[in-house]
């Protein structure tokens, strides 16, 4: 046999290579994660001068003309220098500054564990807020300018689920755009009384109130057999909706429970939790026979479908609208994990955001002074 066919048929060597393939792929994330820090830190530096210097009053309104100008020519090889991405660079360091004072001005020192060798703790074994800076790619950090430098509350939270999860900008933009930081781990639960300190928290932050199904095109009345097909016609916006580590099993999940045929709504697994969800879809408002109900599907997966290495099952109730203080005392009765939310089928729209928009009667008003005044004209 020739020496390449043996080469081919050892294990050991096959192994080999497998493990070199790994290693590759680990040393190009830690490649791209430094890049990523190196030029991170450079914009910094190159943010906090021009804030510095433009405090000064020394070059007057075409300064960011003149600076392009002068730092394309100094150094002709780089890109980032344009007119509209040095004003990103002075909203960096002024942003994250302001919403990390204890760096006082200073770029973070980065912090993670960077000899572990594996992507998860590449990317997430951060020990302090300001080591997200460096784990994020540029242009997230000026889709979160454009969306919250008037307003910084939210990046934090962004920024720790784009390292979490590893989002796309098409992906952040999506979450922004639907406010996901107003929604996410809202939902009314047990979890906190039923599950395991570290576990119940897990599983909260899965959550979300409401839940938005823009993605269907659903318009009311509508069935509750719709919604259902509708979703599952939409799986990936549906899961997505869901949010990460989410697998579809089934809709309408038969279990034979004694003598009686028992049908789920719609049954997920969790990747991460390592547990099953039943989820139950309702088109009315909430009422308390529904728990009861879920709580009966989520006792059968426990003695069906869940094995040793499962955790205990997840209920989630999703309903038009509920009265919160009713389904607090319906899941309050409850020693099963439980959760209610609502469901919308148009984008969130944050209360402040709301009371800011015009009423109908004020739309119509504004309209009919339109048509007054294009009528005097004429």
């Amino acid at each position: 046999m020739k020496e390449e066919n043996k080469l081919y048929l050892d294990k050991n060597y096959v192994d080999w290579i497998s493990e070199l393939s790994k290693r590759y792929r680990v040393a190009q994330i830690k490649a791209s994660v430094a890049v990523n820090t190196e030029m991170l830190k450079f914009y910094w530096e190159l943010g906090k001068d021009i804030v510095n210097r433009q405090s000064e009053n020394k070059y007057g309104s075409g300064f960011f003309e003149r600076l392009s100008r002068d730092l394309k020519e100094a150094i002709p090889e780089a890109k980032g220098f344009s007119v509209k991405n040095l004003y990103y660079i002075r909203k960096f360091y002024l942003m994250y500054s302001d919403i990390f004072p204890q760096l006082g001005g200073n770029f973070p020192q980065v912090m993670g564990n960077s000899n572990n060798s594996n992507l998860p703790q590449v990317m997430g074994n951060l020990k302090s807020d300001a080591d997200l800076i460096t784990n994020v790619p540029w242009g997230h950090h000026r889709m979160l300018i454009d969306k919250f430098f008037e307003n910084t509350e939210p990046v934090i939270f962004y920024l720790n689920e784009i390292v979490s999860n590893g989002w796309s900008q098409v992906v952040l933009d999506h979450q922004i755009s639907m406010g996901l930081h107003q929604r996410k781990g809202r939902a009314l639960s047990n979890y906190k009384t039923t599950l395991p300190d570290v576990t119940s928290d897990l599983v909260q932050q899965l959550t979300k109130d409401p839940y938005i199904f823009d993605f269907t095109n659903l318009v009311e009345p509508f069935k509750e057999r719709e919604l259902k097909d509708e979703l599952l016609r939409n799986i990936t916006s549906f899961l997505l909706e869901l949010g990460e580590g989410f697998a579809f099993v089934g809709k309408e999940y038969r279990l034979k429970v004694g003598e009686t045929e028992q049908y789920i709504d719609l049954l997920f697994y969790h990747l991460k939790i390592r547990a099953y969800f039943v989820l139950e879809v309702k088109v009315t408002a909430f009422e308390p026979g529904y728990v009861s109900q879920l709580g009966t599907y989520v006792t059968a997966v426990n003695h069906l479908l869940k094995t040793e290495q499962d955790n205990p099952t997840i209920g989630l109730l999703i309903c038009k609208t509920k009265d919160n203080v009713l389904a607090q005392y319906a899941l309050e009765g409850y020693n099963l994990p439980i959760g209610v939310s609502e469901f919308q089928l148009e984008k969130f729209l944050p209360e402040n955001f709301r009371s800011a928009l015009p009423s109908i009667e004020e739309i119509e008003a504004r309209l009919s002074n339109i048509d007054v005044k294009e009528g005097g004209e004429a």
